[in-house]
């Protein structure tokens, strides 16, 4: 059995990093994560956080169970009393979560420790529209979800654990009605809130850094490397650039997806195979929202080893 903290990781990397799927412009995510260790039948290791867009905002203290915030906006956002309710809210799940799943495991003969993690959340879109969903995860496979419409639980494994776990959530009408409201209503209402009073935090923006290099895995093929690093916020275009034409898609090209640097900024790389000293100048382009209408250019030098932009601007 893969390790509890292994597990954690991967699921923190799925959910967390984003996608290369672009989100149309103007829309919003409010996502709440929890991670459950069951060690043994008496200690539960539990971790939440919570995010705007990319933005870690909330956290749980770790004994406490209290919830932590991470950005002076966040707390004069909502009333002190929303801040309670929801915090009460939270321990009863939580509570009722963990008696549940303890009581459930024996009786499948689950051999400890393993993970229970949940997204949940709402995404808000420009013309008004949403989706909201609420996912959970056994061992970092898909295990249950919620039908928000609906107000019924679905299990996406054939095993009697979920099996039972879907009939015992189903019978939790008050819990269903309750996780309706919250991702209906309220998840909706607070993103909006939280888009106000943390503005200047999601229209940051960082300019990228790039750098050009090359890798000769063989005599007869070059790599040209073009690293982008330091940018915010996510969306950003890298292109490579042919005697001023612009490289199509193809096998010879490969472009990574965007991943997140200590800094919470972001980093990509796009390689390029050519092959060597084929009569052919070699430019990266970079467009990002924090570039303007300019882009930048980083050519190619074969001379030498790397080139650090901003060497030039283009329209």
């Amino acid at each position: 059995m893969q390790p509890p903290r292994r597990l954690l990781l991967l699921l923190f990397l799925l959910l967390l990093l984003p996608g290369t799927l672009a989100d149309p412009e103007g829309s919003c995510k409010l996502h709440l994560f929890q991670t459950f260790i069951f060690h043994n039948t008496s200690f539960v290791d539990i971790s939440a956080w919570a995010t705007l867009e990319d933005i870690l905002f909330a956290t749980l203290q770790k004994y406490t169970q209290n919830i932590l915030y991470l950005h002076p906006w966040v707390y004069p956002a909502l009333p002190a009393a929303e801040w309670e309710n929801l915090q009460n809210l939270f321990r009863i799940y939580v509570h009722n979560f963990i008696l549940s799943l303890s009581s459930d495991a024996p009786l499948y003969h689950t051999p400890y420790p393993f993970v229970f993690q949940c997204a949940t959340g709402c995404d808000l879109y420009p013309n008004g529209s949403y989706t909201k969903f609420y996912r959970l995860a056994y061992n970092a496979h898909d295990f249950l979800s919620f039908d928000v419409d609906n107000g019924r639980w679905e299990m996406w494994q054939e095993t009697e654990l979920a099996a039972q776990v879907e009939r015992q959530f189903n019978t939790f009408t008050g819990f269903s009605a309750t996780l309706q409201h919250l991702l209906n209503v309220t998840c909706v209402d607070h993103m909006k809130k939280f888009i106000k009073y943390g503005q200047a935090a999601l229209e940051r923006q960082e300019l990228p850094v790039a750098t050009v290099f090359a890798r000769t895995p063989s005599p007869d093929k070059l790599l040209l490397v073009c690293r982008v690093t330091g940018f915010y916020p996510q969306p950003i275009s890298v292109a490579w650039l042919r005697d001023g034409q612009e490289v199509p898609l193809g096998p010879a090209l490969n472009t990574s997806a965007i991943l997140p640097n200590a800094d919470l900024t972001y980093q990509l790389r796009s390689v390029l195979a050519v092959a060597p000293h084929d009569g052919h100048s070699y430019a990266c382009r970079v467009r990002h929202r924090s570039l303007g209408t300019r882009s930048l250019l980083i050519p190619w030098a074969p001379r030498q080893l790397s080139v650090s932009a901003p060497p030039s601007w283009c329209c």
